[in-house]
């Protein structure tokens, strides 16, 4: 009888979402056709050439017509919400994702009428700013996929930052200095472990203790070291980027994907090989075994506590390897907080892609992107607070938590210290 009403249930869950999910197309379908309803004559451009190593990549520019370019969007979109709700289809997460991109894109049309906006410099900005909080989230999957919530990425982050700088800094080698980033990931990681594996100690507890510890000492070293002997805080440079073959000079594409940081193309790889060896490898179905029900796994002969050891170090070293990218990859130099609540954006963008590699990415292209936006459009000066603007990725991530586009589900045992018996 109960499985009989859940199934009666079902149906209704999903025309409700639908419903909803058709509505909130329709709303925003409106919404462009009010922003192209003044905006007859003008025209949106959007810049394609750009300019890497000191070379032109030239690209016609992309310009439209405002006015009809938001109304065509509008009716697309309105043809989208009313299918969703005639049809009741349980695609909701695509339809309302497919709005949303449609709001956004012409959200931009709408900033751009009589202006430029270089769309290439935008995108290239948005996977840059879009690496750190996904090498964060790759950091917390590992760790949380085994079982053990890490909330301290943020404070692997800053010892990564700070050792990666010192290390490369003395020796004047930016691959040691990136080792160096990693081994105090690990050290972190391991004092994470230790505490919620070991001693069973809250790991929420834990993580907060990681980021204060990590920003206690950070910010006291700094102050001690740093601001005396410049030399330490002085590498020899930033990683830079590489440029591949000569597909580099292929006109949009090639700026954003082929002409980026080694740290960049590592975590390209760092999340194919993540995905391939938690889902087709027998390690990975350990690994989430035991983040899903440990007593089973231990009984099947599986060592709980070490697959949580090793998942956790894995965690802090990309979670290390996080923090060298901000201070060897980008800034050339340490700061106090100078991972600036990325680590929490990582755990952000992990929920948001419901612990998967690739959906973690895409969420921190989201941040990425609204990020690059914000200071894309305040160069506009459009009239509207930046800062309102970049509120749109932290509503998209409540939405997804809230359980509307597709509920988000942990790992059953996160969280939850085991108890051999």
């Amino acid at each position: 009888m109960a499985e009989i009403a859940l199934t009666q249930a079902q149906p209704k869950v999903r025309s409700r979402q639908s419903l909803i999910a058709g509505s909130i197309s329709l709303v925003i379908a409106v919404l462009l056709f009010l922003m192209g309803w003044n905006t007859a004559g003008e025209v949106s451009t959007f810049a394609l050439t750009s300019q890497r190593a000191g070379v032109t990549i030239a690209a016609p520019d992309l310009v439209l017509p405002t006015n009809i370019s938001l109304f065509v969007l509008g009716f697309l979109v309105a043809i989208l919400g009313v299918y969703q709700i005639v049809s009741g289809s349980n695609r909701v997460s695509l339809f309302v994702g497919l709005s949303a991109i449609a709001l956004v894109f012409g959200f931009l049309i709408w900033a751009t009428r009589g202006q430029s906006l270089n769309l290439t410099g935008m995108l290239v900005s948005s996977i840059v700013r879009a690496t750190p909080i996904a090498f964060a989230a790759l950091a917390g999957i590992y760790s949380e996929r085994s079982g053990v919530v890490n909330i301290g990425i943020e404070g692997m982050m800053l010892m990564g930052a700070f050792i990666s700088i010192i290390v490369a800094s003395a020796t004047q080698n930016l691959f040691l200095g990136v080792i160096g980033g990693i081994l105090a990931g690990m050290l972190m990681g391991l004092l994470h472990a230790v505490l919620s594996i070991k001693y069973k100690v809250n790991q929420i507890i834990s993580g907060t203790v990681l980021i204060i510890l990590g920003l206690g000492i950070t910010s006291y070293l700094t102050r001690l070291l740093l601001d005396v002997y410049s030399n330490l805080n002085s590498p020899p440079s930033v990683i830079q980027s590489v440029q591949v073959l000569g597909m580099w000079r292929i006109p949009v594409i090639g700026p954003i994907i082929f002409n980026q940081s080694s740290l960049i193309y590592l975590l390209w790889v760092i999340l194919i090989f993540t995905q391939i060896l938690f889902f087709k490898t027998r390690w990975g179905l350990r690994v989430r075994s035991v983040g899903e029900h440990p007593k089973a796994a231990d009984t099947l002969g599986i060592n709980v506590f070490r697959m949580r050891y090793i998942s956790v170090l894995i965690s802090g070293a990309i979670g290390g390897l996080a923090g060298t990218y901000v201070s060897l990859g980008v800034a050339g130099m340490f700061t106090e907080g100078i991972s600036a609540g990325k680590g929490f954006l990582g755990l952000a963008a992990m929920i948001f892609g419901n612990w998967m590699p690739g959906g973690a990415y895409v969420g921190a292209l989201i941040f990425g992107f609204f990020d690059s936006w914000q200071e894309k459009l305040s160069i506009l000066q459009i009239g509207i607070p930046v800062e309102l603007l970049g509120m749109a990725p932290y509503i998209a991530t409540m939405i997804v938590l809230a359980g509307f586009v597709g509920r988000s589900r942990m790992p059953a045992a996160d969280g939850v210290p085991y108890e051999k018996e």
